[in-house]
């Protein structure tokens, strides 16, 4: 099996880069309609193809590095593993599935294998030790395994600017089949028909309808359908446990705050449990603005947002 090209990217611009990427699912698609990338959700990808998504922020300072390390990254594989690899200027189709994409960083020459180059913070390390890999792109790497017919990709990662690691993905048919079903559903049965996925518990899921819903309509109001209703009883329940939950945390933290005492720390099998004196100092902000009103209101930044409450 064999890719097509979907188009040629040689000199093509940003936007019509996008564009060309709304016909179909591509590789950093497959977390997020897995439910397993915490940026965006399988609403935020429905919404991405049909052109709808509120505007992302490209500029940011973690994207911005990101492209411009991306060579570093591939130099230094080729240096370590003495590889050489290329560009594919191109986004690929799967002869099969072509909503099926994949615009991959680099192709190994001379052999069926990728490279795909990443830059991770120092906060991430242990995401990447021993034989890990984030699981957002172990299916990257597997999507691209899968619309490529490639048995194994490499992903080489810049950590924290000083820590260097490239690993191997050898291709899992049991893990494509199961991207070709979920990511066909999701193509075909909403993308296609333009019936959004519902909205999971995602933080993403949270960002996104902030997005999209910034302020409410005064004094606006909508009767819920009796399938939403259903939430309400259920969201009122989980309420109902969470409190429940959180007396009940309560009351094994101050048990063991009695046995404790005096004491900062305290051992309970293989765990260390500490109860220290903490000092903070906090701005006393109903003060200032009493006594100093004026420098008060001069830096005072107005905020807006919603607030969801059930009476």
């Amino acid at each position: 099996m064999q890719a097509q090209v979907l188009t040629l990217t040689t000199d093509m611009s940003h936007e019509k880069w996008l564009q060309a990427r709304r016909n179909g699912i591509g590789g950093s698609d497959a977390a997020s309609i897995a439910g397993l990338n915490k940026w965006k959700s399988p609403v935020g990808v429905y919404l991405d193809k049909l052109g709808q998504s509120p505007e992302e922020d490209t500029t940011s300072e973690a994207a911005y590095w990101g492209n411009m390390l991306e060579e570093i990254v591939a130099q230094e594989f080729s240096k370590r593993t003495g590889l050489k690899v290329r560009k594919r200027n191109a986004i690929l189709k799967h002869p099969k599935h072509p909503f099926m994409l994949a615009n991959v960083d680099r192709l190994v020459v001379g052999e069926k294998t990728g490279l795909e180059c990443k830059t991770a913070s120092e906060y991430l390390r242990d995401q990447w030790k021993d034989e890990e890999i984030p699981a957002s792109y172990l299916l990257q790497c597997q999507h691209y395994m899968a619309v490529t017919g490639y048995k194994n990709w490499y992903i080489a990662v810049l950590i924290g600017g000083n820590k260097f690691i490239y690993k191997k993905v050898e291709r899992d048919e049991e893990l494509i089949e199961y991207l070709i079903d979920i990511e066909s559903t999701f193509w075909n049965d909403h993308v296609l028909k333009e019936i959004p996925p519902e909205f999971d518990g995602s933080d993403a899921s949270v960002d996104l309808l902030k997005d999209l819903y910034p302020e409410s309509v005064p004094e606006s109001e909508i009767s819920l359908s009796p399938d939403t209703n259903t939430f309400v009883d259920a969201l009122e329940q989980v309420n109902i446990e969470i409190k429940q939950l959180e007396t009940q945390k309560k009351e094994y933290e101050n048990k063991i705050k009695s046995v404790m005492g005096e004491h900062e720390k305290a051992v309970a099998r293989d765990k260390l449990i500490t109860w220290k004196t903490v000092t903070s100092n906090r701005f006393d902000s109903k003060r200032f603005s009493k006594e100093y009103p004026e420098l008060y209101n001069k830096f005072t930044k107005q905020s807006i947002s919603r607030r969801f409450s059930i009476k």
